[in-house]
């Protein structure tokens, strides 16, 4: 093998999630697709049936207050004047760079490896990003991002580590955005409760944990006046009548929450046997993903592909492959039979 990702693995790298594009790489793939390149929970919400006007009228602006005040609640916020909608956090990620550079933000660091689309973002804004591997390397910056915990290898970043930075970038006038797009599932302790910090964003996601990443919506929880900016640029009607139908339940049904969360572990746990079984290193994760580090990693990407299975590798790192949860039985049978087979 070379030192860099072949072409076909290249394309498939920059997002998980993209089928067509798996089907154009491997034809002869057998069909349905089993697609574990997403990070996303395979047992979606079963919300209430969606009534016709929610497609049908605007979004009231009355059913987006009461998604905040319960999204707050479920969240650990202040208030519900600490929590900005979007459709989806990715969103939101261009315009807190945006607001960083108006605030006199010149450079900008994220916490690597994490999601790239924040260094990618950052930089669309004109600021000077670099990645770095300790969180004591973000202060130097005027724009600070750590996920917590982290996509793709699961790492955690202690609380009061984070406070600590969040105030550090307050006295120089400067933000700190933390992403808990896997706060659920991955045993970092969330900072919502501190989203009163001048210096503060905290981002959750709705698509993850909830197995909904189609109804496009995320949360900025921070002060009122930067949740208040981030709606002014949004503007109205942000959120779909769907994704409020739907969040409203989700999000003050604790009995699903409780037991989603115990099944997703017993899953993960399940998971991480089989990859052991196939002789992989196991080099992280949440209850919802698995980062395995091989040299084979992109023999195993073509093994997999040929067999139907899409999973999450890497161009920056070519050792580095990620395993979300397989759906139904029939799914992880298929996955179990693949790898007995590499």
């Amino acid at each position: 093998m070379g030192e860099t990702v072949p072409e076909k693995a290249q394309t498939a790298i920059r997002h998980g999630g993209n089928l067509g594009r798996a089907r154009l790489m491997f034809p002869e793939a057998p069909e349905p697709w089993i697609d574990l390149s997403t990070g996303i929970n395979p047992h979606s919400y079963p919300h209430s049936p969606i009534p016709a006007s929610a497609f049908a009228r605007l979004p009231e602006p009355d059913a987006a207050e009461e998604l905040k005040g319960l999204a707050a609640a479920s969240f650990g916020a202040p208030s519900d004047r600490h929590v900005s909608l979007s459709p989806g956090t990715q969103m939101l990620m261009p315009l807190l760079a945006h607001i960083a550079v108006h605030r006199g933000a010149k450079s900008g660091a994220v916490l690597s490896p994490a999601y790239a689309e924040h260094a990618r973002t950052a930089r669309m804004t004109g600021l000077t990003v670099t990645e770095v591997e300790d969180i004591s390397g973000l202060a130097a910056s005027d724009y600070a991002v750590v996920v917590n915990p982290n996509n793709p290898d699961g790492r955690v970043i202690d609380r009061e580590d984070l406070l600590s930075l969040a105030k550090t970038m307050h006295r120089k006038g400067g933000l700190l955005v933390v992403d808990e797009a896997f706060i659920e599932t991955g045993g970092a302790e969330s900072l919502a409760n501190a989203a009163d910090y001048e210096a503060l964003v905290v981002l959750r996601s709705f698509g993850k944990f909830y197995g909904m990443a189609g109804v496009r919506l995320g949360f900025a929880l921070a002060r009122p006046e930067i949740a208040g900016e981030l709606e002014a640029r949004l503007g109205p009607w942000a959120v779909s009548g769907p994704a409020l139908h739907i969040a409203a339940q989700a999000l003050t049904d604790k009995e699903w929450q409780s037991s989603m969360r115990l099944r997703l572990a017993e899953e993960a746990r399940r998971m991480n046997g089989l990859l052991e079984k196939a002789g992989l290193t196991i080099a992280g994760g949440t209850s919802l993903f698995t980062l395995v580090r091989d040299h084979r990693a992109i023999d195993l990407f073509d093994h997999l592909g040929r067999r139907g299975i899409l999973v999450r590798v890497f161009d920056e790192r070519p050792n580095d492959m990620r395993f979300g949860l397989p759906g139904a039985e029939e799914e992880w049978q298929r996955l179990e039979e693949a790898l007995s087979s590499f």
